[in-house]
């Protein structure tokens, strides 16, 4: 049972650690998945943005547009360039609870730590409906699951009352919280032992004051060391320090997503001579004016673009 009516003051489980970066998926020139590239690029989120884990295979991943296939392959590739030293979490969610399922049994058998399961899309099922998903998907894998709630991409959102129950599931052990509503996530922190991950960058910091344990970013690509240094800074008491860590990320934290944030992330990557590569269609390419805006954003957080 993980209900916690009296939660406040124990400290909140962090079963991914802190920070984890949603990973772009590289792609050569061609289009083709760039597996070099993603060993690389893992490398450099973990070992030179401090990632303590990396989501691969999420929307940022463009997993909308990759195979089954490739999907399957980045996981091992990412696991073997860094599963010594970081967690790798799996996108697998759709809207089709068994594909889901079928996805999840890829990503273990792939040697992924986690899955994350976003709410079904599109098809906007009732809040019976996503309990019944979410339960057979981690049912179905001996794998931690992250829930990715993120109403204004899915259409529904988890309500309250549903996250209290899939609490009490033995292996659904995190949110990624992109909801935008601090009040219902803090009912959830204080009643549930779920960890509480921001799913949006700038919400970082009062994710932590109501018992958010850390954030799923975009931005992070960029932004990984000194949004660490943001949360670790709250940790252990340095609010101020924490606050002008956040002022100063901010332009970046919601620049990133002037346009969709795979499409800038991909672009900065590139000017850094970092693997990115194109984006696939519907994407398209950053712009001059969408890149001019870009340095203009990262240089008023102090972090530089060619």
């Amino acid at each position: 049972m993980t209900h916690h009516p009296d939660n406040a003051g124990r400290a909140a489980p962090r079963p991914f650690g802190r920070l984890l970066t949603a990973m772009v998926t590289p792609f050569t020139p061609d289009g083709s998945l760039d597996l070099d590239g993603a060993a690389r690029l893992a490398a450099y989120l973990v070992d030179e943005q401090g990632n303590d884990a990396l989501v691969v295979n999420g929307t940022t991943g463009e997993s909308p547009t990759t195979t089954d296939a490739e999907k399957e392959r980045l996981i091992r590739t990412v696991v073997e360039a860094v599963g010594d030293r970081a967690q790798v979490v799996a996108g697998v969610g759709t809207n089709d609870t068994r594909h889901t399922i079928e996805l999840a049994s890829a990503a273990e058998k792939a040697g992924a730590h986690g899955l994350l399961v976003v709410t079904p899309y599109y098809n906007k099922p009732p809040q019976a409906g996503l309990v019944r998903h979410f339960t057979a998907v981690a049912d179905a894998s001996a794998l931690p699951v992250m829930l990715y709630d993120i109403p204004h991409r899915s259409g529904v959102p988890i309500a309250t009352e549903t996250l209290l129950r899939l609490a009490d599931h033995e292996r659904i052990v995190a949110v990624k919280d992109a909801k935008g509503d601090l009040i219902a996530s803090s009912v959830v922190t204080g009643r549930t032992d779920l960890a509480y991950y921001s799913g949006e960058d700038a919400l970082t910091l009062p994710a932590l004051a109501i018992g958010g344990v850390g954030l799923v970013g975009t931005s992070t690509h960029l932004t990984g060391a000194l949004t660490k240094q943001m949360i670790e800074a709250y940790d252990r008491g340095a609010t101020a320090e924490a606050l002008a860590l956040h002022r100063r990320l901010l332009p970046l934290f919601t620049g990133i997503f002037r346009t969709q944030g795979t499409i800038l992330v991909k672009a900065a990557l590139a000017a850094r001579g970092l693997p990115a590569g194109p984006v696939r269609p519907p994407l398209v390419e950053a712009t001059s004016d969408e890149m001019a805006q870009l340095r203009t954003d990262c240089a008023e957080a102090g972090l530089e673009l060619p």
